[in-house]
């Protein structure tokens, strides 16, 4: 067998069964490296240019090794999952760096982090003021989270006492200019509700790039032209315009009527009106 066939064929295989493994090793291999995975996939990484590479050796040995570090860290996953004592042995534990607006110089040093990179991963937090941070943590895996103090977090709806309605996840009903059928009925709808909302869009199907509805019913298109702007969808800007007239029309024949059983019918109707508007606010203004 010509050698250029032989180191091609290994390279395949190799390719093959690094698939495999780290398809066994799971996501995490992938995203999230502890110090024991960082070894591993490096290892396994030179391991397979051997078997691609190294034609003086028999191939299957390198797959027996690879087959040994794959077996191996798993078991050592396994035993993490059942054992908090392995996870800190193996994956260490999280190292505060930052408390009540102090960074703590021994952490620092202990995880050998100077001032500059410690200022540079805040700043990634978008933190540029070190009294601002109320708590920070340098996690096992290398990265810092951030707790802003109470008068430093962004504000929130929860904050101002407002509920605000569930967010659905919106469903991705045109690709490439084709309509995905499941997602559609996955929200009860039909191609022809879609179809009615492209033409009140004034585009067609093949212009669309891009199709999603929320959770909502509103229906949101991106063009294959970026040049093109698509109007954006005021379904809930005017059911909200249109209860908020329904009130006002009726305090104005409130005030309008001499007749008193219709004046206080009128009153208690907007009253009940304006507690409306403050249940849906939240729900179509977002």
């Amino acid at each position: 067998m010509p050698l250029w066939v032989e180191v091609s064929l290994r390279t395949l295989a190799a390719i093959l069964v690094l698939f495999t493994m780290t398809k066994l090793l799971g996501k995490r291999q992938v995203s999230q490296l502890s110090f024991f995975e960082y070894i591993t996939g490096i290892t396994i990484g030179s391991l397979a240019a051997y078997v691609s590479l190294d034609i003086q050796m028999d191939w299957y040995l390198g797959l027996i090794s690879l087959g040994v570090w794959v077996l191996v860290s798993i078991g050592i996953e396994f035993l993490q999952m059942k054992s908090k004592n392995a996870r800190d042995f193996i994956d260490s534990k999280p190292t505060v760096l930052i408390k009540d607006g102090k960074v703590l110089d021994d952490n620092l040093k202990k995880e050998r982090l100077t001032t500059d990179e410690l200022l540079e991963q805040l700043r990634a937090k978008d933190v540029f003021k070190v009294a601002d941070v109320e708590f920070a943590v340098m996690e096992p895996n290398g990265d810092i989270n951030v707790l802003l103090t109470r008068e430093n977090q962004p504000l929130t709806p929860k904050h101002l006492g407002i509920k605000v309605g569930p967010e659905q996840e919106p469903q991705t009903v045109i690709m490439d200019g084709k309509i995905l059928n499941e997602p559609l009925a996955t929200l009860g709808l039909s191609r022809g509700w879609l179809n009615t909302e492209l033409e009140k869009m004034g585009v067609i199907l093949e212009n669309v790039f891009l199709g999603q509805v929320d959770g909502y019913g509103q229906f949101y298109a991106d063009l294959f032209d970026d040049q093109l702007k698509v109007p954006e969808p005021q379904i809930k800007a005017q059911v909200y315009a249109t209860l908020k007239k329904c009130e006002a029309d009726l305090e104005m024949f409130g005030l309008s009527t001499d007749n008193p059983e219709a004046k206080t019918l009128y009153e208690q109707s907007a009253a009940g009106m304006r507690e409306i508007l403050a249940e849906v606010k939240p729900l179509l203004h977002h």
